[in-house]
């Protein structure tokens, strides 16, 4: 999935003699570009705080690649079929999670997309579309209802041989979160965990502003059209603009629906914002597949959760009570 279009806006701190400042670090993790933030006394301190996150970041990866052999996650895939497989608490109830979220949207978020066969390109080799026959077989392990968890024993198993659980719509929100958790803990007063776009902030910045995220527009990336103040809260934004493909005149973006086997249609970008990142980042995934009257309905009745779409022919649509400074 794309993580794009989100930046975070520093109010000019001119003028203000300040112990605390904001210090910030970009780097590679988790196959993605990470920028962390946090405000400080000084950049030892921050540094310290910075590679307390970098750490923890770094443990999520280990616990849920399914690129990683020796990871508790492809302990569960390659048992798919054969046997459960005991887990540690966090990735029992990460996964538990994840199945909440998949019967919350009927199914558009499923963890076992990673069993779905890749039969759809979306970097210009495609000339035609899949059969129909051969986009229904490419999902025929694909299934949360097929995750059975037995909560005494802390075990999980994938009923079909062949299933595979992944956490690319939900991992890196999830990493953001426990990161910010961990900072908030050792008593960072503030501070931005921005994981290739899926940005979780606290606090405040240090002249007592609010942080600010500007939301980049999805047909002029060289202009934002939302400035929004965000406060201990998460925000992400995904979207197909630079990923997808088009057959007979139909536009049809890099997100799967889990159930069908097709792309998602009609939207060019959601941002969705929510008290975690994990939720945020799943909600994203989420509305392309629901389409946006479904996903709009759907955000309207969760509390503290709002969102802003884009769609095809570059007009947005909100949940109602989102208030967007147009810039």
């Amino acid at each position: 999935m794309m993580r794009f279009a989100l930046a975070i806006l520093f109010v000019s701190l001119a003028g203000f003699a300040l112990a605390n400042q904001p210090f910030k670090r970009t780097l590679k993790l988790m196959g993605s570009r990470f920028e962390i933030t946090v405000v400080a006394n000084n950049e030892t301190e921050a540094n310290q705080f910075i590679d307390l996150a970098v750490a923890e970041i770094t443990r999520i990866e280990k616990l849920i690649s399914s690129w990683d052999p020796d990871s508790e996650t492809s302990a569960v895939n390659t048992a798919a079929g054969k046997k459960a497989v005991k887990v540690s608490p966090e990735l029992f109830n990460l996964i538990k999670r994840a199945i909440g979220i998949s019967k919350l949207t009927d199914g558009a978020f499923d963890i076992t997309y990673a069993s779905m066969d890749r039969i759809w390109k979306f970097d210009g080799s495609m000339k035609e579309m899949p059969s129909e026959e051969s986009i229904k077989a490419s999902v025929s392990k694909v299934g949360y209802q097929n995750i059975v968890l037995d909560e005494t024993n802390s075990t999980v198993f994938l009923k079909k041989e062949g299933m595979k659980i992944g956490f690319g719509a939900i991992g890196k929100g999830y990493a953001a979160d426990k990161a910010k958790d961990l900072l908030i803990q050792k008593g960072v007063i503030a501070g931005i965990i921005n994981a290739s776009g899926d940005m979780n902030t606290w606090g405040k910045q240090p002249n007592g502003e609010d942080w600010m995220v500007a939301i980049t527009n999805p047909m002029d990336k060289n202009k934002a059209f939302a400035l929004l103040p965000i406060e201990h809260g998460a925000v992400v934004t995904s979207g197909d603009y630079e990923k997808y493909v088009s057959f007979n005149g139909k536009r049809y973006a890099h997100i799967i629906d889990p159930r069908t086997g097709y792309p998602a249609t009609g939207i060019i970008s959601a941002t969705v914002f929510a008290p975690k990142a994990e939720l945020a980042d799943a909600l994203a995934t989420s509305i392309f597949v629901m389409g946006i009257d479904v996903g709009i309905d759907r955000i309207n009745q969760l509390p503290n959760i709002e969102c802003i779409i884009v769609d095809e022919q570059g007009n947005i649509h909100q949940s109602k009570n989102i208030k967007i400074e147009t810039e």
